[in-house]
C-alpha cells in the first residue's frame, strides 16, 4: 500500500514537473503591439511602474486602432505565468491628449517588485508589450553604453579593438597638416607663429568642431552625475583609462579638461573654439583633412573654463591631487584675467560654424558660477562675497521660475546652498525660490495633475531643437527636490515624477521609441536607428542600425521631437510629415538626410544632450537605490535569471 501511494505521488510530481516544464518553454500568447508602452529596459524594484496604452487619433499613425480590455496582466517572460493583474484606467476619462493626438489608458503595476523578466498582456485583445525586466541593476548596461558615446566623440585618439567594436574602429583623427597639432588663429591663417597644439577634447555633436562655452554645461552635468551617485560609476566601461583606479566618468571628464588646459593662454585667458571654416566633414573622422583654426580668447570662454576647472578640481582632489592643483591654478588664473578683461567679446569672424559667444547676462552667470565653484574649492571670502552680492541676478531668483534652459546656472547656485560658511539667508532665499517655482503647474503640479498622458510634461513651446535635453533637465528640476531635501514629505512623488522623464526616453512616448541608438542588445526593442552625424551619416556603411553593414554605435541620445522643424528653403520635395504637421510629441522622424532636409534638427546627437541624459539616469538610479519596495513578489516558474532580456517577438 505504501509503495502504491509512493508510486502515485511520484507520478503526480512527475506530471507537475512536466506541466511546469511545458509552461516554461511555451511560446507567449498573442502578438506584440507597440501600443502598450513600457520602459523597454525595465524598472528598479521600488519604482512607480505605469504602462501607457494608446489609441492614436491624430498624426501620422492615426489609422492605427487599439482599445485595451478592462484588465491587463503582467506575465513572466519565461513561463508565461500571471504574476500580477489590475485595472486599466482611462486618462482624463478618455479625452484625446492634445500633445500626442492619442487616447490614453494607464496600467499601474507598481506593486510588482520581484526581480525578473516580464511582459504586459491584454487577454481581451490577445496583445502583449515588449519584454522588460525588474532588477536593481536594470540600467547598468544602458549607463555604460551611453557613457561610451564620449569615447567615440574623442578627437585625436584611435578607436581600436578591443575598446571599440570592430565596426567602428578608426585611427587618430584631425592630426593632418593644418589641423589640431598645428592649429592657427583664424584671423592669422598664414602666420606660423600662431600655431598651437589644440589636439584632444570631444567633437561637439554631429560635426567635428570643439567649443569652450558649449562644453561648460556638459562638464557640469557629468560632474554632478558623478557627485549625485558616485557608486554607479565603475572603472570598467571600456575606455583607454579603464582599470586605473579612477571612475571612468572622471577619466572621460579629464580628457576634455586636458583640451581646455591647452586652450588656456599663459595670461589665463581661454580660446573660444577649434573649427573648420565652413561645414567640411568626412567619414570616418580620420579621413577629414580640412584645415582647422582656433578662435581668439574671450571673457565668456575664460569664465566658463574657470567654472569647469574649479568644479572639477574639488572632485579630483580625492582622486588625483596633483591634477587637482593644476586645475585650481588654471581656474584662479582665468578668474584673474577675466577680472582685468571683463568685456572681451568673440566675434566668430572667419567661421561659418556656430558662434559660441553669449550675451551680457550669460557672461554674468558664468562669473557667478565660477565664483560658486571657486568658493567651494578655496573657501576664500572674496568668492563668497561675489556670490552673495550677485546671486539675485539669476533669472530663477528674479522670476521665481526655475527652468531647463538655465539648468547649469541653477545647479551652481543650488549647490552653493550646501557649502559651509555661507549666509543662511542667502541659502534660504535660493531654496525658497526653487520650492515656489517647482510647486507650480509646469513641474510638480503637472505630475500631480496628470497633465501629460505620457507622464513627462513639457509645455508645447519646449518641444524644440534638442527637446530630449529639455526632458532631462526638467526631470532633474524635479529630482533635485529630493537630492537637496526640499519639501521632504513629497520626496517620493518628486522621485516618481523625475523618473517619468527617463521612462519617456526609454520608450514611454507616442512613438514607442527608445531615443538612444542601437540598444537592441541591451534591452531596447524599438530604438533610434539613424542619426545625423558626419561619421555615421546618410549613405555610409554606418547609416542605419538595421539595414546598413555597420550602422551607428549604441547609446547616442537623439535631439528629439521639434515642433518648429522645417527643411531648408531650397527643399522642393513633398512635405516631410512626420516630423511636420504632427502633434508636438510626434514631431519626430528616424532619419539622417542632410541638406536640404536638415535632419540635424531632430536626430543630431550632442555631448550636452548626452551629459544631461547621464545625469538624469545616474540620479534616478541613486534615488531608488535604497528603495527596493515591499510590493508583490510571487514565486514564478522560470529558469535562472541571466541579466539581459530575451525579447518577446
Amino acid at each position: 500500500m505504501c509503495r502504491k501511494r509512493a508510486s502515485l505521488l511520484s507520478l503526480s510530481l512527475l506530471l507537475i514537473l512536466l506541466t511546469a516544464s511545458s509552461q516554461a518553454s511555451a511560446a507567449p500568447p498573442g502578438t506584440v503591439t507597440d501600443r502598450i508602452m513600457i520602459d523597454q529596459f525595465g524598472y528598479l524594484p521600488g519604482m512607480v511602474k505605469v504602462a501607457v496604452i494608446s489609441d492614436p487619433q491624430q498624426g501620422f499613425n492615426a489609422d492605427e486602432s487599439y482599445s485595451p480590455g478592462t484588465k491587463l496582466e503582467i506575465r513572466n517572460r519565461d513561463s508565461n505565468q500571471i504574476v500580477f493583474s489590475g485595472p486599466v484606467v482611462a486618462w482624463k476619462s478618455g479625452v484625446v491628449h492634445d500633445q500626442s493626438g492619442d487616447k490614453i489608458w494607464w496600467f499601474d503595476f507598481s506593486a510588482l517588485t520581484c526581480p525578473g523578466a516580464y511582459y504586459v498582456y491584454d487577454p481581451a485583445t490577445d496583445r502583449r508589450s515588449f519584454a522588460f525586466e525588474i532588477r536593481p541593476n536594470v540600467y547598468s548596461e544602458v549607463l555604460r553604453h551611453a557613457a561610451r558615446m564620449f569615447y567615440y566623440q574623442r578627437c585625436g585618439v584611435a578607436k581600436q579593438t578591443p575598446l571599440a567594436d570592430a565596426r567602428w574602429v578608426d585611427v587618430p583623427c584631425h592630426l593632418h597638416s593644418a589641423q589640431d597639432l598645428k592649429c592657427r588663429l583664424i584671423s592669422a591663417q598664414n602666420d606660423a607663429a600662431t600655431e598651437r597644439d589644440l589636439s584632444g577634447g570631444w567633437h561637439d555633436a554631429g560635426d567635428y568642431n570643439k567649443y569652450t562655452n558649449f562644453t561648460t554645461g556638459t562638464l557640469s552635468d557629468l560632474l554632478f552625475a558623478y557627485q549625485f551617485n558616485p557608486a554607479v560609476w565603475g572603472d570598467d566601461f571600456g575606455i583607454p583609462e579603464s582599470g586605473n583606479g579612477i571612475p571612468d566618468i572622471l577619466d572621460e571628464v579629464k580628457w576634455e579638461l586636458d583640451w581646455l588646459l591647452k586652450m588656456q593662454n599663459s595670461d589665463g585667458s581661454v580660446l573660444s573654439k577649434v573649427s573648420v571654416t565652413q561645414f567640411q566633414a568626412t567619414s570616418p573622422p580620420s579621413a577629414d583633412a580640412a584645415p582647422r583654426y582656433y578662435g581668439a580668447a574671450s571673457t565668456s570662454s575664460t569664465l566658463s573654463a574657470a567654472m569647469s576647472f574649479a568644479h572639477a578640481a574639488a572632485i579630483f582632489n580625492s582622486h588625483n591631487p596633483v591634477y587637482a592643483t593644476t586645475l585650481r591654478n588654471a581656474a584662479l588664473s582665468a578668474w584673474q584675467w577675466s577680472e582685468a578683461s571683463p568685456n572681451v567679446i568673440f566675434t566668430n569672424a572667419g567661421f561659418a560654424s556656430a558662434n559660441p559667444e553669449v550675451d551680457d547676462y550669460g557672461r554674468s552667470m558664468y562669473k557667478l558660477c565660477a565664483a560658486v565653484y571657486l568658493y567651494a574649492l578655496t573657501g576664500e571670502g572674496r568668492f563668497k562675497t561675489y556670490v552673495e552680492s550677485n546671486y539675485t541676478s539669476l533669472h530663477a531668483l528674479q522670476w521665481t521660475y526655475w527652468f531647463s534652459y538655465e539648468s547649469t546656472f541653477q545647479d551652481a547656485v543650488l549647490y552653493y546652498t550646501t557649502l559651509p560658511g555661507i549666509s543662511s539667508s542667502v541659502a534660504g532665499a535660493i531654496r525658497t525660490s526653487k520650492q515656489n517655482a517647482v510647486g507650480g503647474n509646469e513641474f510638480y503640479g503637472a505630475y500631480a495633475g496628470a497633465t501629460d498622458a505620457y507622464r513627462a510634461y513639457l509645455k508645447d513651446a519646449d518641444y524644440v531643437w534638442g527637446s530630449n535635453q529639455v526632458k532631462c533637465q526638467v526631470g532633474m528640476v524635479l529630482l533635485s527636490q529630493a537630492i537637496y531635501g526640499l519639501d521632504p514629505p513629497n520626496a517620493a512623488n518628486y522621485q516618481a515624477a523625475g523618473a517619468g522623464y527617463l521612462h519617456y526616453l526609454h520608450g514611454v512616448n507616442p512613438l514607442g521609441l527608445v531615443h538612444l541608438t542601437r540598444m537592441y542588445d541591451y534591452g531596447g526593442d524599438r530604438c533610434a536607428n539613424e542619426m545625423y552625424h558626419s561619421w555615421f551619416g546618410d549613405g555610409t556603411v554606418f547609416d542605419n542600425a538595421l539595414t546598413s553593414p555597420a550602422g551607428p554605435p549604441p547609446g547616442f541620445m537623439m535631439g528629439g521631437a521639434d515642433k518648429y522643424f522645417a527643411p531648408d528653403g531650397q527643399y522642393k520635395g513633398p512635405v516631410l510629415s512626420p516630423p511636420m504637421n504632427q502633434p508636438v510629441q510626434k514631431a519626430y522622424k528616424d532619419w539622417n538626410t542632410s541638406w536640404p532636409e536638415n535632419s540635424w534638427q531632430i536626430t543630431e546627437p550632442a555631448i550636452y544632450y548626452q551629459a544631461a541624459y547621464l545625469k538624469l539616469l545616474a540620479t534616478t538610479i541613486d534615488q531608488y537605490s535604497n528603495s527596493r519596495g515591499r510590493g508583490l513578489c510571487l514565486p514564478v516558474l522560470s529558469g535562472p535569471h541571466r541579466g539581459l532580456p530575451r525579447r518577446v517577438q
